[in-house]
């Protein structure tokens, strides 16, 4: 699913990559988690918070956790991640299913929680 400012979702990695409360840093949602990486000068990682806080407030069991990529170099290594924002959408259990890099809409977020939950 495309969405704005050149951001696309892809599936997770099929893996079976999931990722726990001591990984993050804090809990999973009981639903689902947004898990967003940022950085300090990232323009549009505000906007990205913004929206995914959003998501949150509006879908009951689902937490937005924010990420530090810069605290947190070993993780960002291990998922992959290459630019800030990335947004994973864990499910219940933590496993990654959906993931996109750039800004996302509100509406993109919302369909890709519909495989999480």
């Amino acid at each position: 699913m495309d969405g704005a400012h050149g951001q696309e979702w892809t599936r997770g990695p099929g893996d079976g990559t999931r990722l726990d409360a001591a990984a993050l840093g804090a809990d999973l949602g009981e639903r689902a988690t947004l898990v967003q990486f940022s950085s300090a000068f990232c323009r549009p990682c505000h906007a990205t918070r913004r929206v995914l806080a959003q998501v949150a407030d509006m879908v009951p069991g689902v937490r937005h956790i924010e990420i530090d990529a810069e605290d947190h170099l070993a993780l960002v290594r291990s998922l992959g991640i290459l630019k800030t924002p990335t947004v994973l959408v864990l499910d219940a259990d933590g496993r990654v299913v959906r993931r996109a890099a750039g800004q996302p809409r509100t509406a993109d977020v919302i369909a890709a929680l519909g495989e999480a939950v």
